[in-house]
């Protein structure tokens, strides 16, 4: 498909986000909807039509405030999934010089600043979760602070940068099949953790395709001169070797990536998460396009076949994932098996999905 070609589908499925959530996107700080609205930026910059970039505004002016402090944001949970919409607040900034926005970045990354970490040095993903590292994470923290240490002169925040990455693929990493579980608890205590090695019990797609996204996403920003550009760039093509190989025939992933039992099934958002990561690697030279390349066209082909649905006026991504996690210690349901990741919802138009198919069009 060709960029034309798929910037007009591009267009329909923002649209359709647009219209059926009015007047703003939610009202509720949530990363998941951060996603969303840079991909409807990539709409924006590739169209120039400044409905796109109002619904942006409006959208996050719900939150901001003239000097910058966030509504319904709370720092005391030290979440990392509330600082991944930090990256509209620098879009916003780099559009309008309004000062609120890089105000707004900067209490984003005072959270990260004071992140608790485990003993390796790596972020707990969140306060109620302690000692644990979760590959989610890793994506709405390390692009943000790549993007804020280079553009705001902090160069001193790119080796804990670094450092992010390589615990949690370190601490993630499955001998059985090459490719990263969910999380893993350093105390390993909890009860999901396998009590030798402290790793979650299975792949889920979602959340590698989230580490490979942050990534691509984060090398847009680490100088050519910094040694953990290599670091990453190597760790890149170590995954995606290993990712293509659970590419079924339909150029879909699965679920869980390395099993096809029977209520498995072909999931949206990592499909295109890894379509995202896999044009992006290609077109900067960090995936040699002659081995991936196909992978990418098998990827396209079977988002369209699989998962999109069409008529005149609105296009729907389907089979999202709703959510998965690990616990917390009082939600014994959420315990990584492969009955778990099977029970969890599934819905449609999923910003999980949404955000990432828009932005594939920047990188056509």
């Amino acid at each position: 498909m060709n960029k034309s070609d798929f910037l007009e589908k591009a267009v329909k499925l923002a649209d359709t986000i647009i219209r059926e959530n009015q007047p703003i996107i939610c009202e509720k700080w949530q990363y998941d909807r951060g996603v969303c609205l840079m991909g409807i930026a990539a709409v924006y910059e590739n169209t120039g039509d400044e409905k796109y970039f109002e619904y942006i505004k409006r959208s996050m002016d719900y939150f901001i405030n003239e000097d910058g402090s966030i509504n319904k944001y709370d720092r005391s949970l030290y979440n990392l999934d509330h600082t991944n919409n930090g990256k509209n607040c620098l879009w916003l900034y780099n559009k309008t010089g309004d000062t609120k926005y890089i105000n707004a970045a900067e209490i984003l990354i005072e959270q990260l600043n004071n992140q608790p970490k485990t003993k390796s040095g790596t972020y707990f993903h969140k306060l109620i979760y302690p000692n644990q590292v979760w590959l989610d994470g890793v994506y709405m923290a390390e692009p943000f602070s790549a993007q804020y240490a280079k553009e705001c002169g902090h160069p001193e925040r790119f080796d804990n940068i670094i450092t992010q990455f390589v615990n949690a693929e370190r601490l993630t990493y499955e001998p059985r099949c090459g490719l990263n579980v969910h999380a893993c608890d350093e105390s390993r205590t909890v009860f999901w953790a396998d009590k030798n090695t402290g790793r979650s019990l299975n792949v889920w797609g979602r959340a590698l395709a989230w580490f490979t996204m942050a990534i691509v996403d984060t090398l847009d920003f680490i100088p050519r001169s910094h040694q953990g550009r290599k670091t990453l760039i190597d760790m890149l093509n170590k995954i995606m070797s290993n990712v293509v190989k659970y590419q079924d025939g339909s150029g879909a992933w699965y679920q869980v990536l390395d099993n096809r039992r029977e209520d498995n099934y072909r999931e949206s958002t990592c499909t295109i998460m890894f379509a995202y990561t896999l044009i992006k690697a290609m077109r900067l030279c960090y995936l040699d396009d002659k081995l991936y390349r196909r992978h990418f066209e098998m990827a396209i082909r079977g988002i369209f076949k699989n998962f999109i649905e069409e008529n005149e006026k609105s296009l729907r991504i389907t089979n999202c994932c709703a959510v998965s996690g690990l616990g917390p210690e009082g939600n014994l349901r959420r315990d990584g098996t492969l009955d778990y990741y099977f029970s969890e919802p599934i819905v449609t138009n999923d910003s999980k999905a949404v955000g990432p198919f828009l932005k594939i069009v920047n990188e056509l």
